[in-house]
């Protein structure tokens, strides 16, 4: 099980003082907070992926490799790839590149965004984004597994004899995670190929997720990739704590009701009621985490938005910390009765061992 966070990059007002950080100023936060990552024992830092204020991170990989240099330990991630605006030979470069600084610390989860003049900025037509998303991809894993690729399809031109640099750090494409927040066509796409999804349930009711992920998980044994139980799952969620649960509620309702995402809207004790949204104790949020398992199945990553609602970085970095404390209490609770078909989530080392364990196998049958 994979624990980290997880931010989108936005500059927002602080609601209580009416500051907003400048650009730089978020930016660096969002480097303090992978740096942070690492220091408490989380597994992931992820950024998103934006082109329009009020978000920064329009370069992921020019950012997770400036973290990359700073960390050792910390898979660097993205929460959003645009696979749809993004042109799939540049995201098989660049993530190839960023896999060989990091030394194998990558992955990427593929997403439409959520910003819909984001299209024609780059050319492209939103009205074609579910066929976009599989085409696209469907070349991405082409290209990183085949040295040589003749291509052609609808929605940029040819390739002819073209080999995409560098090739993937061992020969092993970064893992793939697909994001949905309501597409059940994304699902489908994972399932395909085998991948991760995630399912980023930070605004919608649980039922919702549920049926998305249970889509991928049936189709994922359809495919033949293992049982529904082996299929692999990320979700999200968010929180604020304080070691009082009163004192949580006090300091953050002025966030949540002015925020851009949350505010004029639902009450927050009806969006917690609806949402992982939890405001409260340290164990208030052991124990709505822990209940995502009886929702979804045991699943392999689970993220946390901690910077939002323009929450102070220094507030931020404290909500860390305590995520920290109360991180030893997650993995106990989700290993605990964890069937040993489960398995872990990927990474480049799980990945190339497998690899490695087929070709053996391959070599043997052969031999026989």
């Amino acid at each position: 099980m994979q624990f980290g966070i997880f931010t989108v990059g936005d500059v927002t007002p602080d609601p209580t003082t009416g500051r907003e950080p400048s650009e730089n100023e978020r930016i660096k936060a969002m480097v303090t907070m992978a740096l942070k990552a690492e220091e408490i024992g989380l597994d992931v830092f992820a950024t998103g992926e934006h082109h329009n204020p009020p978000f920064v991170p329009s370069s992921p990989t020019t950012m997770l490799g400036w973290i990359a240099a700073r960390t050792e330990k910390l898979i660097l991630s993205t929460s959003t790839t645009l696979i749809t605006t993004n042109d799939p030979v540049k995201i098989a470069e660049d993530f190839a590149m960023l896999q060989h600084l990091a030394d194998g610390r990558v992955d990427l989860m593929m997403g439409r965004g959520n910003t819909g003049p984001v299209y024609p900025w780059f050319g492209k037509d939103i009205r074609q984004g579910i066929p976009m998303a599989i085409e696209n991809y469907a070349l991405l894993h082409k290209l990183w597994r085949e040295d040589v690729v003749d291509w052609e399809g609808r929605f940029r031109t040819p390739l002819q004899g073209f080999t995409s640099t560098p090739r993937p750090l061992d020969g092993v494409p970064p893992f793939v995670w697909h994001g949905s927040i309501r597409s059940p066509e994304i699902a489908e796409q994972a399932a395909f190929y085998g991948d991760g999804f995630f399912a980023n349930n930070i605004f919608w009711p649980r039922t919702h997720f549920q049926k998305l992920i249970n889509l991928y998980r049936q189709r994922f044994e359809h495919y033949g990739h293992g049982t529904a139980s082996q299929a692999v799952v990320g979700v999200g969620g968010q929180f604020f704590m304080r070691k009082n649960s009163q004192d949580a509620v006090r300091e953050f309702r002025p966030y949540f009701d002015n925020a851009p995402v949350y505010g004029h809207g639902p009450s927050m004790e009806e969006f917690m009621a609806e949402t992982p949204l939890t405001v409260g104790s340290p164990q208030e949020v052991i124990d709505k985490t822990l209940s995502y398992r009886e929702t979804y199945g045991d699943y392999q990553r689970q993220l946390f938005l901690v910077d939002h609602a323009g929450l102070p970085l220094k507030t931020v970095l404290e909500q860390m910390d305590l995520l920290g404390e109360i991180l030893p209490a997650l993995r106990a609770g989700f290993a605990e009765g964890r069937p040993a078909e489960v398995p872990d989530a990927p990474n480049h080392a799980s990945l190339l061992a497998a690899r490695n364990t087929a070709g053996l196998a391959t070599a043997n049958a052969q031999e026989v």
